[in-house]
């Protein structure tokens, strides 16, 4: 009897132990992985780093960035000057020419001070969505990097922005925090520069969403519009934005104005999403 016991006992260490090192072992290995990833996006942030330092000191001040020149009285009335949607720059800057030239899927960079976002963007018509699990060098990843709906015109003036709602508040993980107001009011800017331009948004509505059955109606599938070019569709969109908001930003948007939509997953409800808008404003130099 005392045998049997004692065999018992035995076993349930075994299991316990094997257990305890399965958990820790798959801890490790995921603490290896982000840290690898972490690594990956701190050199791309690096190479864009340099290339910036290096074509401050090579280009002459009054020279630099001409496409985006102003003038004393230009800079005084830029905040009421509408944007001109139909202006694109046709030269890339210099500081993401290296990221696209390592992989011409590359479209952009977002930042938003004071949290970790700060991600290079992807964009692909061929393969959609071969960044969902996909690293910027091809690689398989778990956290991808994020990624532009690929509907959505890449000249147009609405950007839908995807990336992964990750546990240790990587990518977009730290974007349901902007379900509280006061959060929104510390971080209302998304910088956003495409491969061409610097450009700032300011959040303008955020809200909780979820991918809704083919049969379901009455409802906002906010992914659906991936052009917002005609102006009735832009009123509409922006109508059923106001309606999700969670609280008032104090901020609009109106017909003309450009767009971008950070999406990320959010478990408050099955297929439940998390949306950012913002709307571009005129950058502070």
């Amino acid at each position: 009897m005392r045998r049997s016991i004692v065999k018992r006992i035995s076993i349930w260490i075994f299991l316990l132990g094997a257990v305890f090192l399965f958990s820790t072992g798959m801890v490790l290995h995921t603490l290896i992985v982000q840290a690898k990833e972490k690594a990956a996006f701190d050199a791309l942030s690096a190479i864009v780093t340099e290339a910036e330092l290096q074509n401050a000191i090579s280009t002459p001040e009054v020279n630099r960035n001409p496409s985006t020149a102003m003038t004393s009285a230009q800079i005084n009335t830029v905040e009421e000057t509408p944007l001109d949607c139909t202006v694109a720059a046709s030269v890339p800057l210099p500081q993401y020419l290296p990221l696209y030239e390592k992989n011409p899927d590359f479209f952009g960079w977002i930042t938003i001070d004071g949290t970790d976002i700060d991600y290079p963007v992807m964009y692909s018509t061929d393969n959609p969505e071969y960044y969902l699990n996909h690293a910027f060098d091809g690689s398989y990843s778990s956290s991808g990097v994020p990624f532009i709906d690929s509907k959505c015109p890449s000249d147009g003036n609405y950007y839908l922005i995807y990336g992964h709602h990750m546990k240790n508040k990587t990518m977009f993980g730290q974007l349901p925090k902007y379900a509280d107001k006061s959060y929104c009011e510390e971080h209302p800017v998304i910088h956003f520069d495409t491969l061409y331009e610097r450009r700032e948004y300011r959040v303008i509505a955020a809200f909780y969403s979820r991918i809704y059955e083919k049969n379901d109606v009455g409802v906002f599938r906010y992914y659906e519009y991936t052009d917002l070019t005609d102006e009735a569709i832009f009123d509409e969109y922006i109508e059923q934005i106001r309606s999700a908001a969670i609280y008032d930003t104090g901020f609009d948007a109106e017909y003309g104005d450009q767009i971008i939509v950070l999406s990320t997953c959010n478990y408050h409800t099955s297929d439940g999403r998390f949306v950012v808008v913002a709307k571009r404003s005129a950058r502070k130099e």
